[in-house]
């Protein structure tokens, strides 16, 4: 058997020597049109940063260790320019000699993955504008900045490559303005999480630019004869200068090979596949970025580029064309980011895409610690968990904070795909240590408030909600439960104010005709008042997230986060 495989990186490399695990006498060839079969895409950024400094660490494999392990033909520098399927032969040209040539197959797989977008705009060609998304882009950017000396760059798009360049590019010392299209950062997180990524960014000095159309490059030559080069933005004077611009408005399938040898396209020009990852030809399977999935919450076509997918998809075609049967569920679209001091995290569905769906849900907030309060170190966590109504069946979660967050997004992807609902999550047997967790770990503790709402022991109300009905009708008031230092060091204008332990005392001065709305600093303590006001007649309803999570929103400001205890407070 003759497998020819275009493309290395995560999904081709990974489909290769799984196919030599399971078959010694195959035939197999990697045609990869960049320098390097197999490398950390997801490392480029942190050489650029100085995180990383051996160039070789970036390399996973070369052509030649693959010859000396797998005995794999590697061929570099070279790209697959058509198919031929009834012959089953692909044309092979050489980037180097620019020569072509053909080589058979009996399997073909397609692993070509994708190419960035780059925004249709005068100036988009410069020599002062980049990508990166290879190592051949990343070394091109490495060397600009130490030849010319720069102090400023512009990045456009706030998505995983444009933050992690954001965050790289302060690291080494350079100015940096971030401008993105929408009016917040990260497509997987809601607006309302991305504002304490927001704060972070700003924290660290990096300028933000939101909801910002970019509209054309415009090259200048300054007094010292240098180049710089100015980005235009729709509709406003702000126009930053930098030295470079890296464009990161995300990627688009590499497709057209596949499409000129008449296979079946889907979602985004991305190349259709069934549930085994074959093409529409019997003898062609496809693989990573460039393909169409399935969202498995919704069960709906997408496109997710990440690597931990595509390598997953590499093995499963091995197998298969090895004959050994395996299926390809789909994706969650699970991620993980550091952000400065913070860690990004995101699972499932967001609001948006949930509303898109057209499911009924509804999400909690909560700020639980990372471990226990009382032994020293714990950091706070802001946790948005959605959950659909009525079954209480998970659907997405994001989670910004600090240690153990990437731990809890993934309990909370394996409880999407093995479709859990709250009530599974308040029973999850997790494991506790002081220095690791509590003894109702943040997990079971989202399960405990969706639980709450679902069965009505609290209905609860989300800020923007609450404000726009404080705003606007006299029937609504908004309720601060919190102690008297933290109302006086800040509150909500117009809030009427009762700290939780003095409650029960002043019931006879709050309005029984009025829907109160009642909040602390993180949900904890206004959900026990809410409790006490119930029993006591009152119509209320919990603010999901408290205090806290209102000033990162509204007032541009991430609360502190060490050894603070899941009521808010900072512990003594």
């Amino acid at each position: 058997m003759k497998v020819v495989i275009v493309g290395g990186v995560a999904g081709g490399a990974t489909a290769a020597a799984r196919l030599r695990r399971l078959d010694e006498q195959a035939e197999i060839i990697i045609i990869e049109r960049s320098h390097y079969v197999s490398y950390a895409n997801c490392g480029l950024p942190y050489f650029i940063g100085g995180t990383i400094t051996d160039r070789k660490k970036l390399t996973l494999q070369t052509p030649e260790s693959f010859r000396s392990r797998f005995n794999i033909d590697v061929r570099v520098c070279q790209e697959v320019t058509s198919i031929d399927r009834f012959n089953h032969l692909v044309e092979i040209r050489n980037l180097e000699s620019d020569e072509t040539y053909t080589e058979s197959y009996d399997k073909l797989i397609l692993s070509p993955g994708a190419h960035p977008v780059l925004p249709p705009v005068p100036g988009i060609d410069s020599h002062l504008v980049f990508t990166l998304r290879t190592v051949e882009d990343t070394f091109a950017i490495d060397s600009f900045i130490a030849e010319n000396n720069a102090a400023h760059a512009t990045i456009v798009g706030g998505g995983f490559i444009g933050l992690e360049m954001a965050e790289n590019l302060i690291d080494r010392g350079l100015q940096v303005t971030v401008i993105q299209r929408p009016d917040h950062l990260m497509p997987t997180l809601d607006p309302d999480m991305a504002a304490l990524l927001h704060n972070e960014f700003r924290a660290h000095g990096v300028t933000l630019k939101l909801s910002a159309n970019v509209v054309g490059f415009e090259e200048l030559t300054r007094s010292d004869g240098k180049a710089s080069i100015v980005t235009h933005i729709q509709d406003d004077s702000f126009a930053p200068e930098s030295d470079l611009i890296i464009v990161a408005t995300g990627v688009a399938p590499e497709s057209t090979l596949a499409k000129e040898a008449g296979l079946e396209l889907g979602i985004k020009g991305s190349i259709k596949v069934d549930d085994h990852l074959l093409t529409t030809d019997k003898d062609i399977y496809a693989i990573g970025d460039a393909i169409e999935t399935t969202q498995i919450v919704t069960d709906s076509p997408a496109h997710i580029a990440l690597a931990g997918p595509a390598n997953k998809q590499g093995r499963i075609v091995a197998d298969n064309i090895c004959g050994i049967d395996r299926t390809y569920d789909g994706a969650l679209g699970s991620s993980v980011m550091k952000a400065f001091d913070l860690t990004v995290a995101t699972t499932g569905l967001t609001s948006k895409a949930a509303t898109t769906a057209g499911l009924d849900f509804d999400s909690v907030a909560l700020s639980p610690a990372s471990h226990a309060t009382y032994y020293p170190g714990s950091h706070t966590m802001t946790m948005k968990v959605l959950f659909e109504r009525p079954s209480g069946r998970i659907i997405g979660a994001q989670i910004i904070g600090g240690e153990g967050s990437d731990k809890r997004i993934d309990v909370l992807a394996v409880a999407i795909k093995a479709g859990m609902t709250a009530y599974d999550l308040t029973e999850l047997d997790l494991a506790y240590a002081p220095p690791y967790s509590s003894a109702k770990d943040p997990v079971n503790m989202a399960g405990y408030i969706m639980e709450n709402v679902l069965e009505g022991t609290v209905k609860q109300a989300h800020w923007d909600e609450a404000l726009q009905l404080a705003d606007n009708s006299e029937q609504v008031i908004i309720l601060d439960t919190r102690t008297r230092s933290e109302y006086e060091q800040s509150h909500i204008p117009n809030a009427l104010h009762i700290p939780l332990d003095d409650l029960r005392t002043h019931l006879d001065e709050l309005p029984r005709e009025k829907r109160i709305l009642v909040h602390c600093a993180s949900g904890l303590r206004s959900y026990l008042a809410c409790r006490t006001l119930m029993q006591n007649g009152f119509e209320c309803a919990n603010i999901a997230g408290g205090y806290n999570f209102y000033q990162a929103i509204h007032l541009d400001h991430n609360a502190t986060s060490e050894d603070v205890g899941d009521c808010g407070i900072k512990v003594d």
